[in-house]
């Protein structure tokens, strides 16, 4: 078996974050879903687990963050081209998420936020690593110490 990662979220209204997730390009996979947590593909490896409070709370003895409130993790999301990077940003606020900041753009690298129904924060970005490579390589002279 591949290895795999399983992000669990905790969220208000599995209807609603399913709908959400769905609208942003992920599929649920019905196999490990019901009215208690959605199974929400992003890739093979990758599924994030929408898990209603109570669902949630039964897998820690820790208080469950509100995080419209409170950062407890950023999720950054690599996309194929800056487009694909707007793309996705556009369909979240369709879908009733929200930007929480301005992109940064770096020119090897482009990036966006936004937030899904819970406030739970995603960072899609493109990066062309051939001009990642030229824009971070250490230029003649510079001193690269340990």
């Amino acid at each position: 078996m591949a290895k795999m990662i399983f992000v669990n979220l905790p969220v208000a209204n599995v209807a609603k974050a399913t709908a959400f997730y769905e609208a942003i390009g992920m599929k649920k996979n019905p196999m490990f879903s019901n009215e208690q947590a959605s199974a929400m593909e992003w890739s093979d490896t990758i599924m994030f687990m929408l898990l209603d409070h109570a669902f949630y709370a039964t897998f820690t003895d820790k208080k469950i963050i509100d995080a419209k409130t409170t950062s407890g993790v950023l999720l950054a999301l690599s996309r194929d081209s800056r487009a694909a990077v707007d793309e996705i940003v556009e369909a979240a606020i369709a879908a009733g998420g929200r930007e929480p900041r301005e992109k940064q753009d770096l020119g090897f690298m482009y990036g966006r936020a936004f937030e899904d129904l819970d406030g739970h924060v995603f960072e899609p970005s493109y990066m062309d690593m051939a001009a990642a490579a030229q824009a971070l390589a250490p230029t003649h002279g510079d001193a690269v110490s340990a």
